[in-house]
């Protein structure tokens, strides 16, 4: 397991010690490199998953890890909210970062080595990706403009989003069959292998800005990494038992609800201007805590 960590500790080390000794210019290089994965790479790379994956959400399983996902994402913003007072745009990132798991880029190795395949994965990552993401993009649109939910401009939020633009074009593709022809798809796919590296990169650097804290900021953190961590896993699992899963099926829906807080979280918070440090401490805390927590899952239910 430790092997599917590496790269990830090793690109955030990289980011860190690029801005620790600037080597990507001033304290802005987090938030370039931000934009730069928010609106071109990681639209880019959603398109070429989405188009090239059948779109299928069905079974138990992903039922099970829906609620536990529903079930934290909505502890986190209100504990966000009511016990932190932070503002709605801060209480959505709080939600996510203590309900949006890291599926991609972590889970799939994750998954092959405790389960062998990643197959429920595939499930885990359309729900988050169809579901969970625009729903958080329409919060955060209408946290940094109130007019976000007028009829008109949710109706125009896909041409507006960048993310949500890769989303539709991918699941639309793979909804009729359509491929992308090789002169547009190869640099799509280009541009989007660049996302996940980009944005671990940019995690690192803003280690090294140093900010004013917020009030309660890390008791914060830590409640919405045990949300993370423990909370929901635990509840996917009582769920599972619910809906009567098998043991296999169990154990990688535990699996995947045990994995960290995906750095898509810092992402959106940068992008947007929200919770951004909560969202910064939690990614890197949770994905160094969750070696443990996933070791254990496996050993308790393997």
């Amino acid at each position: 397991m430790l092997s599917a960590f590496l790269p990830i500790w090793a690109l955030t080390l990289l980011g860190y010690l690029a801005g620790r000794f600037r080597l990507l210019g001033g304290s802005d290089a987090d938030r370039v490199l931000g934009s730069f994965v928010f609106h071109l790479a990681m639209p880019a790379a959603l398109f070429t998953s989405l188009s090239r994956t059948p779109l299928a959400l069905s079974g138990r399983g992903i039922l099970a890890f829906a609620v536990s996902t529903v079930c934290v994402m909505g502890a986190g913003f209100a504990l966000s909210r009511v016990a932190f007072g932070r503002k709605e745009g801060e209480s959505t990132i709080g939600g996510m970062a203590a309900g949006y798991v890291n599926s991609a880029n972590l889970g799939i190795p994750v998954a092959l080595h405790v389960l062998g395949n990643a197959s429920f994965l595939t499930g885990v990552l359309l729900f988050q990706v169809l579901v969970v993401t625009p729903l958080i993009l329409v919060l955060l649109d209408r946290a940094a403009d109130r007019r976000a939910l007028h009829p008109t401009r949710l109706l125009t939020l896909p041409l507006r989003n960048p993310v949500i633009i890769g989303l539709a074009a991918g699941a639309l593709c793979s909804a009729f069959g359509w491929h992308a022809p090789a002169v547009v798809a190869g640099p799509l796919a280009l541009l989007g292998a660049a996302a996940v590296p980009s944005a671990l990169v940019a995690l690192g650097l803003s280690l090294t800005v140093r900010g004013p804290a917020l009030h309660g900021e890390g008791r914060q953190v830590a409640l919405l990494s045990a949300l993370k961590l423990v909370a929901q896993p635990l509840v996917a699992w009582l769920v599972g038992l619910a809906l009567g899963l098998g043991r296999v099926e169990l154990l990688a829906l535990v699996v995947c609800a045990a994995l960290p807080t995906a750095q898509n979280t810092y992402i959106f918070a940068r992008e947007y201007g929200q919770g951004a440090p909560v969202a910064r401490r939690t990614v890197v805390v949770t994905t160094a805590a969750s070696m443990a927590t996933l070791a254990l899952v496996g050993w308790a239910l393997g």
